[in-house]
């Protein structure tokens, strides 16, 4: 069990304001702040993000660098893919491999993927009992 996350990035009223509405789609609760940070809960882990000084802001987050690739999280149906991603979509945010959505995971993966402020790669996915084909697995 992850205990927390915690991210910096270049903007944190930036990375609140997306954060905060997707986090709380997802129902994530807000649950701590202070001036350089943020961080939402849901049961016993949280995610924390954290203004990065002045000084360590001249690269740039790129998820091929070492370090973090992106985030998944569990959406409860295809619906909530379907939804969210239409409100990313009315947010500007950029949705990644639009020419495969929602099957850029491949045929049994229904998801939507997308970048945050800082361009973090983040990805919404149906649980896998609502493949198309009925059929259900025991991971």
């Amino acid at each position: 069990m992850l205990h927390h996350l915690e991210i910096y990035v270049s903007n944190i009223s930036k990375s609140s304001e997306f954060w905060g509405w997707l986090l709380t789609e997802l129902e994530y609760k807000p649950y701590q702040k202070w001036d350089s940070g943020i961080s939402w809960k849901q049961g016993e882990t949280y995610l924390v993000f954290v203004q990065a000084e002045e000084c360590f802001l001249d690269v740039p987050y790129h998820r091929s660098r070492v370090g973090l690739n992106h985030l998944a999280f569990h959406a409860v149906s295809r619906e909530q893919v379907d939804q969210i991603t239409t409100q990313l979509k009315d947010k500007g945010v950029n949705i990644l491999y639009q020419d495969k959505h929602p099957f850029a995971g491949g045929d049994d993966h229904y998801a939507v993927f997308f970048e945050d402020p800082d361009r973090i790669k983040v990805e919404l996915v149906a649980p896998l009992s609502e493949l198309s084909s009925g059929y259900s697995f025991d991971l």
